[in-house]
């Protein structure tokens, strides 16, 4: 290697080099200073790269996005690597382990598993994911992190879920984890839980499935919990699946004003994605949050003295 490309490689941006490590590629000496990376569509990242950025400009509070798009070999990551207070979205991690846990016994998740799962997720319950997260127990839990990859994830002390400690890095693999063929989790349960994401409950579906065009798929999980009575985290993340579409969006935030503040701010980046990975589609549609939200309420996953 010259001592310009050495140059250059040093140039390129932490969040470039963050997404072209979440898809695994080679940065090429001659990248753009960008959140986004594609050897195979460098003018599709370049584009979003701008859009997201202009997404945040301004914007109060701390940000972390990562988006992948496995069609175009393409991934975004903007502090990819900051830890977050994990709020509810953490719902998706305990899932996860739940379901290895049943793949690893060569079972289906039982009725009672089933059926706290189901509120989890789509309700976003609590006390679901509280019995779910003792039943699977820290060692499991871990051992999932271990094997989904997601080293950076820290799990919350005791009866603490919603304190986990996740990145938007560690997000994105999670979310690739249940949209293609792995050794973590088999197709069945990978199923199983993308179908629970797509019925959550019409109030909670704001933030990265605004802006989606129509005939796309949406699978998410949002977290909303104010640390102390004010200091808001506001998580979202989303697969979108469809006919040659496979692509994910987390936006993480914390210390925003107010949670619709927070919600607002994922919902920026979430249409500047959604509209450069869908250029073709010139009626996508203009969704916003649900009119039905908990404005300004926790998400109840950390109790108001922690």
């Amino acid at each position: 290697m010259t001592r310009m490309q050495c140059r250059s490689l040093r140039a390129v941006s932490v969040g470039a080099v963050a997404g072209a490590v979440l898809a695994g590629a080679v940065v090429p000496a001659e990248a753009a200073a960008g959140p986004c990376v594609s050897a195979q569509h460098p003018k599709v990242a370049a584009a979003l790269g701008k859009r997201i950025t202009a997404a945040l400009a301004g914007r109060a509070g701390v940000e972390s996005v990562a988006v992948y798009d496995r069609e175009r070999g393409l991934t975004c990551a903007v502090s990819g690597t900051r830890r977050y207070d994990a709020a509810s979205v953490v719902k998706v991690t305990i899932l996860g382990a739940v379901l290895r846990r049943a793949q690893d016994a060569e079972r289906n998740v039982t009725v009672n598993e089933a059926r706290l799962a189901r509120a989890m997720i789509t309700r976003s319950d609590n006390d679901a994911a509280s019995a779910l997260w003792r039943s699977v127990g820290r060692t499991r839990m871990a051992s999932f992190l271990k094997r989904a990859g997601m080293t950076r994830t820290v799990l919350g002390e005791g009866r603490y879920w919603g304190l986990t400690q996740i990145t938007a890095a560690d997000q994105l693999k999670l979310l690739k984890l249940l949209t293609a063929d792995n050794a973590v989790l088999q197709p069945k349960y990978r199923t199983y839980a993308l179908k629970l994401m797509n019925q959550v409950v019409p109030e909670q579906r704001w933030g990265t499935p605004a802006g989606k065009p129509p005939g796309t798929t949406w699978h998410v999980k949002d977290g909303w919990l104010p640390r102390y009575g004010r200091y808001w985290r506001v998580h979202s993340v989303g697969a979108f699946t469809g006919p040659r579409q496979d692509y994910g969006i987390v936006v993480l935030t914390r210390d925003t004003p107010t949670m619709a503040y927070g919600v607002a701010t994922i919902e920026r980046v979430s249409r500047a994605v959604h509209r450069s990975l869908n250029p073709d589609a010139r009626y996508a549609t203009t969704e916003t949050v649900p009119p039905i939200i908990p404005w300004e309420q926790s998400d109840g996953s950390v109790p108001p003295h922690v």
